[in-house]
């Protein structure tokens, strides 16, 4: 299996996400939840992440941090490898907790932060262990809104600031903001991923593309095909046709030149097989 990209800057922002191997329990008790989250602050203090939003379900986890230093890989290695060292001492194991490496999805902060927070707090209620977030302690929700403790390695300012100047009026603001969804349907702020790795605009998708072309990157990482420049698919077809000196209907007729089109299709717009056969009509390759 590949290995997912990681893109490290100063100040880069990111959704992640750990589940257990297997999609086994990593919490059997809140003194785990507890130790974790010791385990959290110690990072947050040692390398200065700014952490936005956190929950703790029984078999993964979700963060939304920020790297202001761009150490994410320093960061998560330590969080995860040092909460697998504590569980397999208390519990005798041995052997990987978490299923793989974690999942980073690098975040556009102006445009996602706080809808992204308000997905992350809703999760106990999509999982159906809460009827409200503010009812799931293992979560940064109740600091939120002022119905909990708030611990001082959170980083509520920046969310509640776009809910107003005042504190009190914020918090309101947040909450009817996270629980209109306990009335309505709200998109997935996550249908909107680009290249199943960042999530942000048009200006946001160049910026992390520039960082990546170039770059050595290893052939493992997955997806660093998505990342690239590709020319359209029409373009491929129009050059065909060109070269065979024939329409683009002959052009993608069954036949040799049909397969030579697809080939190349394939092969330089960074589509799939299915892909391709989609977007000429005629369903998987």
């Amino acid at each position: 299996m590949g290995r997912p990209l990681r893109v490290e800057y100063a100040g880069a922002l990111y959704h992640i996400t750990s589940r257990g191997n297997e999609r086994k329990k990593i919490f059997l008790d809140d003194g785990d939840r507890k130790k974790f989250l010791a385990i959290l602050e110690d990072y947050h203090d040692r390398y200065g992440i700014l952490i936005h939003s956190y929950v703790l379900m029984d078999n993964h986890y979700h963060l939304i941090l920020e790297t202001p230093k761009g150490n994410l890989l320093k960061v998560m290695h330590g969080l995860n490898g040092g909460y697998t060292g504590y569980f397999n001492r208390k519990y005798g194991r041995s052997g990987h907790l978490f299923q793989g490496r974690y999942k980073g999805i690098l975040i556009d902060k102006d445009s996602y932060l706080v809808p992204l927070s308000r997905y992350v707090h809703l999760n106990p209620v999509r999982a159906r262990v809460a009827e409200r977030p503010e009812q799931y302690r293992w979560s940064s929700y109740s600091g939120y809104i002022g119905r909990g403790k708030q611990y001082p390695w959170v980083e509520y300012s920046w969310i509640l600031s776009q809910f107003g100047r005042r504190r009190l009026g914020a918090r309101r603001k947040y909450r009817e903001y996270t629980e209109e969804v306990l009335k309505k349907k709200v998109e997935n702020p996550l249908k909107s991923l680009h290249s199943q790795v960042i999530l942000g605009g048009e200006e946001f998708v160049k910026k992390i593309r520039g960082m990546v072309t170039g770059k050595g990157l290893s052939h493992e990482i997955v997806e660093r095909k998505r990342l690239l420049e590709y020319p359209p698919l029409e373009e491929v077809t129009k050059v065909v046709g060109k070269g065979f000196k024939m329409g683009e209907g002959v052009i993608l007729a069954k036949g040799g030149r049909a397969r030579v089109a697809l080939y190349l299709a394939q092969r330089y717009t960074g589509l799939s097989k299915e892909g391709v056969g989609e977007s000429l009509g005629g369903g998987p390759l």
